[in-house]
């Protein structure tokens, strides 16, 4: 499967249960675009532990801040007006 296959099919399966969960969650979309990164082996231990603190790291760091980074880090071209919507 490919990774646009595979976040198509959890973007549609998670949307279609978060609106049952709640009325003001009737109109929930995702936005359209993604992003899906590799790690290696030796970077598990820190990826588990941004997962478990991602809460509190982020209201200290704005997602989108960290994410132009991230990609600014890794040399990831992109023109911002794709980036959100």
């Amino acid at each position: 499967m490919s990774v646009a296959g595979l976040v198509e099919d959890l973007k549609a399966a998670s949307s279609k249960w978060l609106k049952t969960k709640a009325l003001g969650l009737k109109d929930f979309a995702w936005q359209r675009g993604y992003g899906a990164f590799s790690v290696g082996p030796t970077d598990l231990d820190v990826l588990v532990r941004y997962i478990e603190t991602q809460e509190e790291h982020h209201r200290k760091v704005d997602f989108k801040e960290e994410y132009l980074a991230f990609l600014k880090k890794y040399g990831v071209t992109y023109d911002e007006k794709y980036v959100w919507d």
